[in-house]
């Protein structure tokens, strides 16, 4: 599976909380249920503390609100989609063991800096209550798990197609610009009929023109757009200008910091772009990709950290007499995305992955294997098949 970095605000912000801290022995309220998702529901005290979440980080980040009514149908949207991922990944059998999150919890601490054991004191100090902000984790590492396990199968990038890539970086140097883009998404269900396209259309072009009279950006995108990111002013961070897509990448590196575009079609449906910065243009060299296999084990009841530990060291053992670390992978690694591909995480840049992953993935050599570690998901041991570098514009 793609790895994910745990950090509190991005559980508590950009991924937008389920469930918001409730302070301990608060009395218990009635709650009704606002909407019935096939066999779930969503409560209208999960929405509420969405709205105070959400509201807060509006408000921090100097955001105006858009109208109640709107702010409540974007949330409640958002959670009848969490609900379904949710749903989903239960079908298909996905779990996260209790050893998984207290590893996530434990990486959540050292990276702000505190013990483990003083997790839920600094927490509460903040508002936040242990035991749902600990729910929270575990939501979230299931529906990254469930996302890397329909995505990452359909992903086979050649190596022809790699080298292709690298020629055609080389040759057009301006496409390592960095952009931090923000987007209002019109959205277009997946096989729209003329009129849907039509209207879809006209909606953004009533967008774009509410923005060439001087709407703030944000705003109309808290509002009005339909893309995730809609909540925090449609803000999607820095983007390498060669890693956007093709329909997209012509008119984003043609735009300078503070302009936005018409809209953009896409087969989503109509976007409106805003660069808010640009940086780069220095050239230095960078590693560009690593290709690695890993095998996963998460910790249970049954068996502790140290035992898996033990168990992934005799496996490397094996490997290292001459045993194929991809066939052990297909049998013993607990990862349902690269486990049926022999562990096989394809292509990544730096940054793909947790720290913990990152840190042991740079240490290795071509053909090296790991010794056992372990991240928020579990102990690995990673072989490193390949690593390219090349030139770029910083």
């Amino acid at each position: 599976m793609r790895l994910i970095s745990l950090n509190i605000a991005l559980f508590l912000l950009a991924a937008g909380a389920l469930l918001a801290p409730r302070a301990a022995g608060s009395a218990e309220l009635l709650d009704r249920i606002v909407a019935m998702v096939d066999d779930g529901i969503v409560l209208q005290s999960e929405l509420d503390q969405q709205l105070e979440i959400v509201a807060r980080q509006l408000r921090d980040q100097g955001t105006r609100m858009p109208p109640p009514q709107i702010l409540r149908q974007q949330i409640l949207e958002s959670l009848i989609v969490q609900q379904v991922q949710l749903q989903r990944a239960e079908r298909i059998g996905l779990r996260i063991s209790e050893e998984q999150v207290n590893l996530a919890m434990q990486s959540i601490a050292e990276s702000n800096g505190i013990p483990f054991a003083r997790l839920p004191e600094a927490l509460a100090a903040d508002g936040i209550h242990y035991p749902t902000f600990r729910e929270q984790i575990r939501r979230e590492m299931l529906l990254e798990a469930l996302r890397q396990r329909d995505v990452i199968p359909r992903i086979a990038v050649s190596e022809r197609e790699i080298r292709r890539w690298l020629e055609q970086q080389q040759a057009t140097r301006g496409n390592q610009v960095d952009f931090d883009i923000s987007q209002i998404l019109v959205a277009l269900p997946e096989d729209p009929s003329p009129q849907q396209v039509a209207a879809a259309q006209e909606r953004a072009a009533t967008l774009h023109a509410r923005l060439q009279a001087g709407e703030d950006f944000a705003e109309l995108a808290v509002a009005e757009s339909s893309g995730q990111q809609a909540l925090t002013g449609g803000r999607l961070g820095w983007r390498r200008g060669s890693q956007l897509p093709q329909q997209f990448a012509s008119v984003i590196q043609s735009m300078s910091a503070g302009e936005f575009s018409a809209p953009v079609r896409s087969s989503s449906g109509f976007h409106i772009f805003l660069v808010n910065a640009t940086r780069g243009g220095e050239e230095k060299i960078v590693q560009l990709q690593t290709r690695a296999r890993h095998i996963l084990i998460a910790p249970n009841e049954v068996r502790d950290a140290a035992t898996v530990r033990s168990q992934l060291a005799a496996i490397r053992e094996r490997v290292l007499a001459g045993e194929s670390f991809a066939d052990i992978a297909m049998l013993e690694s607990e990862d349902p995305g690269s486990a049926p591909r022999g562990g096989d995480l394809g292509w990544n840049p730096p940054g793909a992955f947790v720290p913990a992953f990152e840190e042991v993935l740079a240490r290795l050599e071509p053909g090296e294997i790991s010794e056992p570690f372990e991240s928020p998901f579990g102990v690995h041991i990673i072989l490193l098949e390949q690593r390219q570098d090349m030139a770029e514009q910083a």
